[in-house]
């Protein structure tokens, strides 16, 4: 059974969302979240957060017409969305570094988990030999 991490309440979540940095009791928490599975789905989550107010600016404050606001917000979103992808990775290594980490044990750890889960895959293949083409 796993074990159970401290994670950060909603306040603290956002704060980390938008980039600010978290207690040091939760830096197992943030090598957990920029590297287990699913990690991609959660950087985006936080690259929403950071681009809402921006889009809802959009939407509310300027004044023209609102299918212009909409169009701009929803190329802002798209372009802000698109930068983030851009710079996942190095994005989620300044998370891991900033928590305290040494530089690139987010990516090693990321390349360790898919080596598993690829020994993991070819497994029931590798029995006594049965199977083995190698």
């Amino acid at each position: 059974m796993r074990e159970q991490l401290p994670r950060p309440g909603p306040l603290q979540w956002v704060w980390y969302a938008l980039g600010g940095g978290l207690p040091a009791r939760l830096a197992p928490w943030v090598l957990a979240d920029t590297t287990g599975p699913g990690w991609v789905w959660r950087h985006l989550a936080r690259a929403l957060v950071q681009v809402a107010p921006l889009v809802v600016i959009c939407l509310v404050v300027v004044p023209v017409p609102f299918a212009y606001r909409v169009s701009a917000a929803g190329g802002g979103l798209l372009l802000g969305l698109l930068f983030s992808v851009a710079f996942m990775t190095e994005t989620t290594e300044h998370r891991v570094v900033k928590a305290g980490y040494p530089p690139g044990t987010a990516g090693r750890v990321r390349a360790e988990r898919a080596e598993r889960a690829r020994l993991e895959r070819h497994a029931r293949y590798r029995r006594d030999g049965a199977g083995s083409f190698d």
